[in-house]
């Protein structure tokens, strides 16, 4: 039985809606009484998988599907660096920050040195949720100031404190008191008003609300290529002057690279970079570890002072050894295999065939992206720019069905998130552009 949450959520499995095999309804069966009720799973016909390698996911089939979605394992399924760097640490030695070891200082001193040399200093964690967390108290303690700014369809984590500002996550997470949304910074429907402007302003309007309410701000929070909002990535540039508005007011800004990081946008390291300002802090997860949980803040030692000297931090398995081990496998993996020069490439062509298979398609509004990170965007008609999320949803599970998974972004649902592994190759890519466009004829 659906529920309102399932249909507020992208690409979520509606029960009755999909083919679901015996075996895989039993599975359904037992996740629902052994889970509980607030696990969600993708796509018509949900995935049952058993094993990954690279670009590719297999089923309990033994077929296997293009993975152009997951960005955990962002240098790909199984990379064996990493379990490599996983299997000899975690047989040498698993411990914590509370004792010395060289394994948490190497890895910090290799990924600031990744970063502006006024970001310095890092703290780790295990989830971004957690990361995100962790920056809300540092600036609140930096600033005296409770409110928060982000954009509308924004995630940044599971938190209770997070999660109050991450309204992606629908209607039935309350957004707190301190919390301000603001329209996302996207050209498409700005209809050729200066994006730099517009998100300004619309961030300074944020700071006045909270300041009429006696709430001083702290944060102004953004993935930097607005992954919940659609992806939107440019033009490069547009962040600054909102950097300087949330500044003048006494705040931070903080780039959550969680999704951007980690040379996805190709042009640079930091997605942050593309945009010409240095934040006050940068949180990091997901592909940290490519898979093996581990998470940061890194930050100004300026900002961080005051919480430094006030507040201890301890996290059980935040920067134990075998995390920095893989950790460090990944820096290692993007820097000797050339991958953000592949995201640059291999992006550029995945780019341009897309825009090729969507040429002529009325119901195609925007083709986007910056790297191995990507969007279409469906619209029940270009004048209007009326949101098409049906159509964008029959895509998705077309594609799935062809063996290719994406999935959907957007305040409307109606933008496919294309986001490959850094891995992806031209052969890849040209894969996926086929089965997007007899996705497209299918779905017509």
């Amino acid at each position: 039985m659906s529920s309102a949450a399932d249909l507020a959520m992208p690409n979520a499995f509606v029960p009755g809606r999909g083919d679901v095999s015996p075996e895989n309804a039993g599975l359904i069966e037992r996740r629902a009484r052994t889970l509980g009720p607030a696990y969600r799973l993708m796509y018509d016909s949900p995935l049952h998988l058993v094993r990954g390698e690279g670009v590719w996911l297999h089923d309990e089939t033994g077929r296997r599907f293009l993975d152009a979605y997951n960005n955990v394992t962002s240098i790909g399924h199984c990379h064996p660096r990493v379990v490599e760097a996983i299997r000899a640490q975690v047989g040498t030695l698993a411990t914590n920050t509370r004792y010395l070891h060289t394994a948490i200082l190497d890895y910090a001193e290799r990924l600031t040195a990744t970063f502006p040399t006024d970001l310095s200093q890092v703290m780790f964690a295990c989830t971004g949720s957690e990361a995100n967390d962790l920056a809300l108290r540092i600036a609140k303690a930096h600033t005296g100031g409770q409110g928060v700014i982000v954009t509308e369809n924004a995630y940044h984590g599971i938190t209770e404190a997070v999660a109050a500002f991450s309204p992606s996550l629908g209607a039935s997470v309350d957004l707190g008191a301190h919390v301000r949304t603001v329209p996302a910074p996207d050209r498409y429907h700005l209809a050729g008003e200066d994006v730099g402007a517009a998100f300004r302003r619309d961030v300074e309007a944020a700071i006045g609300d909270l300041k009429r309410h006696g709430i001083k701000p702290a944060i102004l929070i953004v993935d930097t290529l607005f992954t919940s909002d659609g992806v939107l990535p440019g033009p490069a540039g547009f962040l600054a002057g909102a950097a300087e508005a949330i500044r003048a007011a006494g705040g931070l800004f903080v780039a959550d690279e969680v999704q951007p990081g980690f040379g996805r946008t190709g042009e640079a390291m930091w997605g942050f970079e593309r945009h010409g300002v240095v934040p006050d802090m940068v949180t990091l997860g997901k592909p940290m570890g490519n898979g093996q949980p581990i998470s940061a803040v890194v930050m100004k030692p300026e900002v961080v002072d005051r919480f430094g000297r006030n507040a201890r931090y301890f996290n059980t398995f935040g920067g134990n050894a075998v995390s920095c081990a893989a950790a460090m496998a990944v820096l290692d993996a993007i820097e000797t295999e050339g991958l953000q020069l592949n995201a640059l490439e291999t992006g550029r062509a995945l780019l341009h065939g897309i825009e090729e298979a969507c040429a002529g398609v009325e119901a195609v509004g925007d083709v986007r992206g910056v790297g191995l990170f990507l969007a279409v965007e469906f619209v029940k008609d270009r004048a209007s720019r009326t949101p098409d999320r049906e159509r964008a949803s029959r895509v998705v599970n077309a594609m799935r069905e062809r063996g290719v998974l994406i999935s959907i972004s957007g305040k409307n649902h109606n933008s496919l998130k294309i986001r490959p592994p850094l891995v992806f190759t031209r052969e890849n890519a040209d894969l996926f552009v086929s089965v997007l466009s007899d996705s497209l004829k299918a779905t017509a």
